[in-house]
C-alpha cells in the first residue's frame, strides 16, 4: 500500500453486506492508532497514515475529543473490522460525506419530527401511564417552550395534532445553527428517540443519553412491565440505549476544548 493515506473503508457497505464468510471481512491491517492535529482539525492515524471516509475525504474531526472517540473504535477492533462497533466512525463519516450537501434537508426532516414529536402524544390509558407521562414528559415540553422558543401542543391518543408552524420553523433554524458534526448527531438522536425535544435536550447537555432514551420509551417500558420482554427485544433495547450513550459522548466531545 503506497502513499500517505489509507484507502476508503466503508463501514456502511460492510454492515449491509453482512459478511457471511470470514474471508469476505476486512482484516485488521494496522498495529497503532493515534490522533494528531492537522489541517482543519484532528486526524486519526493508523500506523501513521490517515484513513479516508467512504467517499474518500480525510477523516478529520473538529476536536481532539471527537478524534479520540473515533480512534478508540479503531483500537478496539479485533482480527476483523466490525462496523457495528464503530458508531462514532459512522457519525464522523456522515458528517463529512453527506451533511454538507444536505444541511437544509436534514434540518427540515428534524422539524418534521417535531411536527409529530413523541412527547406530545400522551396515552389515553391506563391512569398510571398517563400520570407518569405527565410527570416526566410535561417538564420537557415546558423546557422546549421556555428555553428554545418551541411551543408544542399536547394530544391524547394517536390522532395527529398539527403543531404551530412557527415552532417547526424554530426547530429547523436551531438545527441549521449547528455545525455539520452536531447536526449529524442531532438527526441521529431524533430518529432514535422519535422526539426533536429530547434530541435537542441531549445536544444541549440538558439531558443525559440514558435519561433521554428512557423518556422516549415510557409506553414501551409500561408494556414490558405488564407482559414481560423476550431476550431479543431486550438486546435491541440495550443496543439502542448504548447508541444514546454514544450520542451523549459525541455531543460532549464536540464541546470539548
Amino acid at each position: 500500500m503506497s502513499g500517505g493515506s489509507i484507502p476508503p473503508l466503508d463501514p456502511h457497505v460492510a454492515a449491509r453486506k453482512g459478511f457471511r464468510e470470514a474471508e469476505d471481512r476486512i482484516k485488521r491491517f494496522w498495529k497503532t492508532v493515534a490522533v494528531e492535529p492537522g489541517e482543519g482539525g484532528w486526524r486519526v492515524l493508523l500506523d501513521g497514515r490517515s484513513p479516508k471516509t467512504p467517499v474518500g475525504h480525510a477523516l478529520t474531526l473538529p476536536t481532539e475529543a471527537t478524534a479520540r472517540l473515533v480512534a478508540d473504535e479503531w483500537t478496539a477492533q479485533g482480527e476483523h473490522l466490525d462496523p457495528a462497533t464503530m458508531p462514532a466512525t459512522r457519525l464522523a463519516s456522515t458528517a463529512i460525506d453527506r451533511i454538507p450537501m444536505a444541511r437544509t434537508e436534514t434540518a427540515e426532516e428534524i422539524a418534521r419530527y417535531a411536527g409529530s414529536d413523541g412527547l406530545c402524544y400522551f396515552a389515553d390509558g391506563p391512569e398510571s401511564l398517563i400520570a407518569r407521562q405527565q410527570a416526566e414528559w410535561g417538564p420537557w415540553l415546558d423546557w422546549a417552550d421556555r428555553d428554545l422558543g418551541v411551543r408544542l401542543i399536547r394530544a391524547e391518543g394517536i390522532g395527529h395534532v398539527a403543531q404551530p408552524p412557527e415552532s417547526l420553523i424554530r426547530v429547523r433554524d436551531l438545527a441549521l445553527d449547528l455545525d455539520d458534526f452536531a447536526l449529524t448527531g442531532l438527526a441521529t438522536a431524533v430518529g432514535l428517540f422519535g422526539s426533536a425535544v429530547l434530541a435537542l435536550a441531549l445536544q444541549r447537555g440538558a439531558l443525559s443519553g440514558e435519561v433521554a432514551f428512557d423518556l422516549s420509551r415510557l409506553e414501551e417500558a409500561h408494556q414490558e412491565s405488564q407482559w414481560g420482554v423476550d431476550a431479543e427485544a431486550a438486546q435491541r433495547t440495550a443496543n439502542r440505549r448504548a447508541e444514546a450513550g454514544l450520542l451523549e459522548q459525541w455531543f460532549g466531545a464536540l464541546g470539548a476544548a
